[in-house]
């Protein structure tokens, strides 16, 4: 089963996930970006304030391959339960924020074609949790260290987990994660049991 937690920049995901990890040992963690060449690539274009939309799709892209090829397929194939904090609908939401429709020929919608990229080779996950946060307290939390963390930014960016929800309700289950910490980790611990228990 692959399981994966969504969510803003501070909506405490990866808190989330460290606490998933400690209470199943049992499963494969990972994450995206990963720590691969690939994930390399992908951080220091994330520091660049200058970096192609565009060319950076493809640098999460080409990470998201790498990660399915080394470890997710591998882990899958092996009956495990894999957990992945950021997966293919952080690429949807993010670089679909990023990438506006001048760069596309005919105003194609960006988060439509990001999907269909990865259509051909990804694997879709079988459950989401999505931390659900205002993209002001995300960004405050955040620390907006980066150009992904800036508040007019997470707003695209939440809009379009929107929408990816409204396209698959039944894979989502969401989070309030304007909650405290512990809360949150709870809520999410609570999600998982229910989860596996109706598998």
């Amino acid at each position: 089963m692959l399981l994966t937690l969504e969510g803003l920049d501070g909506s405490g995901k990866t808190s989330a996930w460290e606490a998933l990890r400690a209470e199943h040992p049992e499963a494969v963690f990972t994450r995206e970006p990963t720590d691969s060449w690939y994930g390399d690539a992908v951080a220091r274009s994330m520091g660049d304030d200058d970096a192609d939309p565009l060319a950076e799709l493809f640098l999460f892209t080409a990470d998201h391959a790498d990660h399915l090829a080394r470890v997710v397929r591998p882990a899958l194939s092996e009956g495990s339960l894999v957990v992945t904090d950021r997966y293919t609908d952080s690429r949807y939401a993010y670089q679909a924020a990023s990438l506006s429709e001048s760069y596309l020929a005919g105003g194609r919608d960006p988060l439509t074609y990001i999907q269909e990229i990865h259509e051909a080779f990804t694997h879709p996950p079988d459950a989401t949790i999505y931390l659900d946060v205002d993209p002001e307290t995300a960004a405050e939390r955040a620390g907006a260290t980066n150009k992904f963390e800036r508040a007019t930014y997470l707003e695209r960016v939440r809009e379009n987990y929107e929408r990816l929800i409204e396209r698959d309700p039944d894979r989502f289950v969401r989070v309030d994660a304007a909650q405290p910490l512990g809360d949150v980790t709870a809520s999410v611990k609570a999600a998982v049991s229910e989860i596996l228990a109706n598998r």
